[in-house]
């Protein structure tokens, strides 16, 4: 069982008149913990910032998620940090509370361990049914609206004949590929002036993942040409490397999409260990 600080008491529950109960009212982050700190706080906290922003809702000060999240993960070597932050209690209705209080809630679970194969040989992906909308007002940020990927999600097992899809590709309604279920997406392209990676435009919907802004960080550093695209799958089959990425599994990298297959290619190799090299 996870351990659970709200407003920064141990706590399990939240009041059912909490606007991130009743309409997502909010955004959320996940971090990894190792040596007894999140990782990437920085970055985290940017991202949370900015979403705060954009939903008008009083972004915690960063010190005290800071002081709480270190009373977590003190002797900790591999945890799961999630820090959920909502607009507060309200009343029914749409319209905000003014004045708002926003409600924190930090809880602490264990690691996720995923299979070495998958690093190693790849990982089969699908294609989702379930699409994405497009909203500018909510691309990019980890809002608490996460129904979309609910119901991709459920469209695969993890046992029978599904057991070896490890994760879901999701369209937008223009058949444009954003994004996996809880993930985001590479391919590796060659061009005149050789490899260029390539990854999904987020402008109107998708997660702009912290794992996802750190591969194209290290990727300039290596002299990789990145572009941020329009993608269809046609784009993807063509592709000589597939990889996707996010803050607990690292880079996966793709060998099977439906029917086309690829290999564990070396832009991908090389990424990978660029980014386990890389400092909070």
């Amino acid at each position: 069982m996870p351990v659970i600080l709200i407003n920064g008491q141990p706590a399990e529950h939240i009041s059912v008149l909490d606007r991130g109960f009743q309409y997502g009212d909010g955004l959320f982050e996940t971090l990894r913990v190792s040596a007894g700190k999140p990782r990437r706080w920085a970055q985290h906290m940017a991202r949370l910032t900015r979403g705060c922003q954009r939903l008008r809702i009083t972004m915690p000060e960063p010190a005290l998620l800071w002081s709480e999240a270190m009373a977590l993960c003190a002797g900790k070597t591999d945890a799961v940090l999630k820090i959920v932050v909502t607009r507060g209690r309200g009343e029914r209705g749409y319209a905000p509370p003014v004045p708002a209080v926003t409600t924190r809630v930090l809880s602490l679970s264990s690691a996720v361990a995923f299979p070495s194969l998958y690093y190693r040989e790849g990982v089969s992906v699908r294609v989702c049914d379930t699409r994405l909308s497009g909203n500018p007002a909510l691309a990019g940020i980890k809002h608490l609206n996460r129904l979309e990927q609910v119901l991709a999600r459920a469209e695969w097992q993890d046992k029978g004949r599904d057991s070896e899809v490890a994760e879901g590709l999701m369209l937008d309604n223009n058949n444009n590929v954003i994004e996996g279920t809880m993930s985001n997406l590479f391919c590796v392209q060659e061009g005149e002036g050789g490899s260029i990676l390539k990854t999904p435009s987020l402008v109107h919907c998708g997660v702009k993942g912290i794992t996802r802004e750190n591969v194209i960080r290290v990727a300039g550093a290596a002299g990789i040409s990145v572009q941020e695209t329009t993608l269809g799958l046609t784009d993807l089959y063509r592709s000589q490397e597939l990889f996707l990425c996010n803050t607990l599994m690292g880079i996966w990298p793709v060998r099977r999409l439906g029917e086309h297959h690829f290999t564990v290619g070396p832009v991908t190799r090389q990424l990978s260990q660029a980014l386990e090299s890389l400092r909070d």
